[in-house]
């Protein structure tokens, strides 16, 4: 019998106002149900944002040492539910069971770099031009506070925004995407066993456009971190600043790398199909404009298509597959969008652009690498985020050219180049309009320890991570004192 989930408000599992629920289904099997999750209204929000404002005195008042050390269990307590969390990640994302893996190991990594940033809340002392007096600062939590996580890395990307936020003392009300509710409840049943009080993290489903929105207008809420689309989180950071909150947001991208002719090329290959390929493209800084000279586009080619007609495809619990399903019957969608509008546009479909349905395929939502070659920057496909196993291979006459060329974008996330040339490279560092960059490596690689966040309509607000966690999550107050 598929089990039915509820809300989590003040410590206890309630069910929604409304009496109505939504499925979670597997992306690899649509006829299966992973769980039915509560459709919130704002009165449930409403509810939660009361629940965490209670909690906030109390919270904001417990040592930071303290605060962290929550998060320091957290960590034994995901290596405890390692293989679980792994396994639910596959279920409801789609992700090979060796991907799902990865993201706890990086969600634990995440755990280790927050807990100890538990003692690096940190003001300063500075002079005064008073002897008298004595001059310094602290750092405060802002109150109650709104998480928006994606599904793409549901684990992950869940908890590197609610942990920073708990250790600088806020009160946090959670919204996990719809369709990756299940591993958001477990999200919640590791932080309860990690001792985190009641009330303090609260957990609310359902729609974007009801829950969301009132992330969105609700002044109890005095700041929302979010990930998804640019659309998405550029309306609700307007929303949210409206009315005198903080709005931070990682968003959208079509994040560029370029190959020079003295690059080690079947390096770069490799390193695209990890960039662009592998979890079927559905991370936001995934390369999708592959940016090459004239002289070897047809060796970068010919060697990525050979690459990529290696990939295995299939159920991700299945032993030896690269890439699962994507997430759902949109996102599918999306992806036959852009491939047909690529092709009636004039690119050349190189490899893949289809669904695949073969071998028991037919019940979930598999589709093929894909590549075209051929495009240009007036196409839809070097223009528009896809989130989709699609690389966009344009030519360009110089290394000049390939940099004008990545740049001409609206996003500005990652990116990377491949060279030997280390003043080309240092030159790509220095002009290159993205808030994360690569040498020689894929451009989705990432560390938790180092700030994280784009350029453009990429990201609004302070960068999430690394040394700067904290700085969205917390304000300043200055203090003067004459003994």
């Amino acid at each position: 019998m598929v089990a039915t989930y509820q809300n989590y408000v003040n410590g206890q599992w309630i069910d929604s106002e409304t009496g109505e629920t939504y499925p979670s289904t597997n992306p690899a099997n649509a006829e299966e149900v992973l769980g039915y999750f509560q459709s919130s209204s704002v009165a449930d929000v409403k509810n939660a944002i009361e629940s965490a404002k209670e909690a906030f005195p109390s919270w904001s008042a417990t040592s930071v040492p303290d605060r962290g050390d929550v998060l320091f269990r957290l960590i034994q307590e995901l290596e405890n539910e390692r293989e679980v969390l792994a396994e639910i990640i596959t279920k409801e994302v789609g992700k090979s069971l060796e991907s799902a893996n990865g993201e706890v190991t990086k969600t634990i990594q995440a755990m280790k770099q927050f807990s100890g940033e538990a003692t690096r809340l940190k003001g300063e002392t500075i002079p005064s031009v008073d002897a008298n007096i004595f001059g310094y600062t602290v750092r405060e939590p802002l109150g109650v506070v709104g998480v928006i996580a994606p599904y793409n890395f549901p684990l992950g990307i869940g908890i590197w925004k609610i942990a920073p936020a708990l250790v600088a003392g806020n009160t946090v009300v959670f919204k996990p995407a719809s369709n990756t509710s299940l591993i958001s409840i477990k999200i919640i049943e590791l932080f309860e066993k990690s001792g985190l009080p009641k009330g303090v993290l609260n957990m609310i489903t359902g729609s974007g456009s009801v829950v969301g929105k009132e992330f969105g207008e609700n002044p109890e809420l005095k700041a929302v971190s979010f990930t998804g689309s640019s659309d998405v989180g550029i309306s609700l950071g307007k929303a949210v600043t409206a009315r005198g909150g903080r709005m931070q947001a990682e968003m959208g991208g079509k994040n560029p790398s370029i190959i020079l002719e003295d690059a080690d090329i079947d390096q770069a290959v490799d390193s695209l199909i990890v960039s662009g390929f592998l979890d079927n493209g559905q991370r936001c800084t995934g390369t999708s404009r592959l940016i090459v000279p004239k002289s070897i586009a047809k060796e970068v080619v010919d060697k990525l298509v050979k690459k990529a007609g290696e990939l295995v495809v299939g159920n991700g619990f299945d032993e030896g597959v690269d890439n699962g399903p994507i997430i759902d019957e949109g996102q599918l969608n999306v992806y036959l969008h852009y491939v047909n509008s690529a092709i009636q546009e004039g690119a050349k479909l190189e490899f893949g652009g289809k669904r695949l349905t073969d071998n028991g395929l037919d019940k979930g939502f598999f589709v093929a690498p894909t590549i075209f070659s051929g495009v240009t920057e007036e196409m839809t496909i070097a223009k528009e985020e896809i989130f989709g196993p699609v690389i966009a291979v344009m030519e360009a006459d110089s290394y000049e050219e390939a940099m004008r060329v990545a740049n001409n974008t609206e996003f500005g996330l990652s990116s990377t180049i491949f060279t030997k040339d280390l003043e080309k490279a240092f030159h790509f560092v220095r002009n290159i309009q993205s808030g994360v960059t690569h040498v020689n490596i894929p451009s989705n690689y990432f560390e938790n320890q180092y700030p994280f966040g784009g350029k453009k309509t990429s990201s609004i607000g302070p960068r999430e991570q690394g040394s700067t966690a904290l700085d969205f999550w917390t304000d300043y107050k200055t203090v003067y004192i004459n003994p």
